[in-house]
């Protein structure tokens, strides 16, 4: 540090192999910590750190006569170093020993956090039982009830929707305070008539089991809270079953935005993403409308599709129209000249974060949702969200996001350019940390396990 104070500039031009890595040089924020300007090369994390317009980038695969240009404009533009310097030094102070304090307190925080107010007054833990046969909502939620101090959590994971081992659920109603049902179908109804006298149940209704016969079956005189992800959908929750309004409640998705909120990868700018597209009401057919229009004007336009295909999904391949609808989307891939190399399918899994680093739209085209976490989890990434105005829609996400049809959409997105593009971005991550961030809905869901 001694040695660099008195130097004038900082090389961190490193070898294009590390351009990828996920460690951040040291050796930068210690020039900047001393107001040094700093030459080094141009990647998505430096980028994120200093911006896209930093004067003393060296571009990517760049050789020794650009490094040694970027340092001459040290000297020859007084501005361009002013402004460097000032980047890094700012970067800095975000790095600063008391700045990483915060950051780890906040983790911490987050692994132990503080027991429940309701709770402390309790002789024993709050017993919260969890019962489902699909849990992948409540995976994050899970962590939480299980951090939290006064909370002891147990699972009853069904193997099927209406396949569970009686005597495991029977012992699961007698010890819990709380039940938690996850769907509103037969877990819902078992638990509704196996209440212990004293405990609470609440159960989480989605979409599609409003279409099939279970919340009839369900005794609601047993369950205290039924909770909905959207207001459209508790509307429709009620007009559906009759169930009294003021056990209808409203809890969104939650979404883990610092885990989504990572550095944009080159050419993100230019490509569309969608998240599940079976089955056909998920309008893959409406995506390819949004991209033939915009590759119309620009051959950049690409879409990335991360999903199962329809036909791993037995109860959809089954049906004779969505098979037809499936193959006329497959169909057009082939054959649209617009359509050609511009579609990639990315394997289903649990890597969204990074899939999503590499996606600047995230498009929203269908028939109809309970809540869409897609467009969500792009807005945490930084991705502009693109809705088609399905139900319900606009009480969950900004009118600003949602399009009257494919064409209005595909125009919206190609207005943005690269500069209306990141701010838009931040916008939106913006709006979904106030909305629906991890803490905020944890938060909401501990309030209904020990207030009601």
């Amino acid at each position: 540090m001694r040695i660099a104070a008195d130097c004038d500039v900082g090389l961190g031009w490193r070898d294009p192999v590390l351009d990828s890595s996920l460690e951040l040089s040291t050796k930068v924020l210690e020039f900047g910590a001393l107001g040094l300007p700093v030459v080094l090369d141009r990647t998505p994390a430096h980028e994120a750190l200093l911006g896209t317009d930093y004067p003393l980038f060296v571009p990517g695969r760049a050789g020794l006569d650009d490094a040694a240009e970027a340092v001459a404009r040290v000297a020859r533009e007084p501005e361009a170093r002013r402004l460097a310097a000032d980047r890094c030094r700012e970067a800095a102070r975000h790095h600063t020993l008391d700045g990483a304090a915060d950051r780890w307190r906040a983790h911490l925080d987050r692994a132990f956090p503080a027991p429940p107010t309701a709770v402390t007054a309790r002789r024993r833990p709050l017993r919260v039982g969890v019962a489902g046969h699909d849990l992948k909502f409540l995976t994050r939620l899970l962590d939480h009830f299980r951090s939290l101090p006064g909370l002891e959590v147990r699972v009853d994971a069904w193997p099927a929707l209406s396949r569970h081992d009686p005597d495991a659920s029977r012992e699961l109603a007698d010890w819990a305070d709380v039940v938690i049902v996850e769907w509103c179908g037969p877990a819902a109804v078992w638990y509704s008539r196996h209440k212990r006298r004293g405990s609470r149940l609440v159960v989480r209704l989605h979409r599609f089991e409003l279409d099939a016969g279970w919340p009839r079956q369900v005794d609601i005189d047993a369950v205290d809270r039924v909770v909905c992800v959207s207001p459209y959908y508790a509307r429709r929750t009620r007009e559906h079953t009759g169930w009294p309004a003021s056990k209808v409640v409203v809890v969104p998705n939650w979404v883990d935005t610092d885990q989504l909120d990572r550095p944009k990868a080159p050419g993100a700018h230019h490509r569309l993403g969608m998240i599940g597209i079976a089955p056909s009401r998920k309008r893959l057919d409406l995506g390819l409308d949004v991209l033939e229009a915009l590759r119309a004007r620009d051959r950049r336009w690409h879409l990335s599709v991360k999903s199962k295909p329809p036909w791993e999904y037995w109860w959809i391949w089954n049906k004779p129209e969505e098979r037809l609808h499936y193959d006329a989307v497959l169909r057009r891939m082939q054959t649209s000249p617009l359509l050609e190399g511009a579609v990639v399918f990315d394997a289903f899994g649990p890597d969204v974060a990074g899939w999503l680093r590499r996606v600047g739209h995230v498009l929203s085209t269908s028939d109809d949702e309970s809540f869409h976490l897609a467009p969500a989890e792009g807005m945490a990434s930084g991705a502009v969200p693109s809705l088609l105005p399905w139900p319900g829609a606009d009480e969950i996400y900004d009118r600003r996001w949602i399009h009257d049809n494919p064409e209005a959409m595909a125009e919206a997105i190609a207005a943005l350019g690269e500069e209306g593009w990141r701010s838009a971005g931040e916008l939106a991550r913006t709006q979904v940390r106030e909305g629906f961030s991890l803490e905020r809905v944890a938060e909401s869901w501990t309030d209904l396990l020990v207030s009601g």
